[in-house]
């Protein structure tokens, strides 16, 4: 919940890390943030009750699943190389 981040909330940085050719740590850390998107959206999905807003809150949870997916498929061809 918003009220439980302390103002001003400012996100981390993800290039600043101390390896910046450590590929795995940036797919992880966009991995988790996504799974954070997935998981709110597939709550506000649950709550919303007008078909309207349910939509909007299917529609990113596909979009969630989808980007999931494609750093899935971009870690694999980096590791690849």
């Amino acid at each position: 919940m918003r009220s439980q981040i302390p103002f001003p909330y400012v996100p981390p940085d993800p290039f600043q890390m101390e390896q910046l050719t450590d590929c795995g740590a940036l797919f992880h850390r966009l991995n988790n943030q996504l799974g954070i998107i997935l998981a709110n959206a597939e709550l506000l999905e649950a709550k919303l009750k007008d078909e309207a807003n349910c939509s909007r809150a299917a529609q990113i949870v596909t979009s969630a699943i989808e980007a999931i997916s494609a750093a899935r498929h971009i870690r694999e061809r980096c590791q690849d190389k």
